[in-house]
C-alpha cells in the first residue's frame, strides 16, 4: 500500500497504525501520531485502519538543545 509518512512516499504492507510503527521499527509509547491531519492516540493504533495514499505523521522526541 502506498503512504505518505512525514512527507515521503512509502510501500508499506501494514494495515494497521500500530502495525506501521512496528514495520517502520519505531518504537515507545511517548511517539505521537497523526492520520490524515488527525492525532491517533497510542491506545487507539491497533485498530486504526490504514488505506491507499493516507497520510502519517510520526513525531518523537529529540535529544540535543
Amino acid at each position: 500500500m502506498k503512504l505518505t509518512i512525514n512527507g515521503e512516499h512509502h510501500d508499506v504492507a501494514a494495515a494497521t497504525l500500530a502495525a506501521l510503527l512496528a514495520e517502520l521499527d519505531y518504537e515507545g509509547s511517548w511517539l505521537a501520531t497523526a492520520l490524515n491531519g488527525e492525532v491517533v492516540p497510542a491506545r487507539q493504533r491497533d485498530g486504526c485502519a490504514l488505506a491507499e495514499g493516507d497520510r502519517i505523521e510520526i513525531l518523537a522526541p529529540m535529544k540535543g538543545g
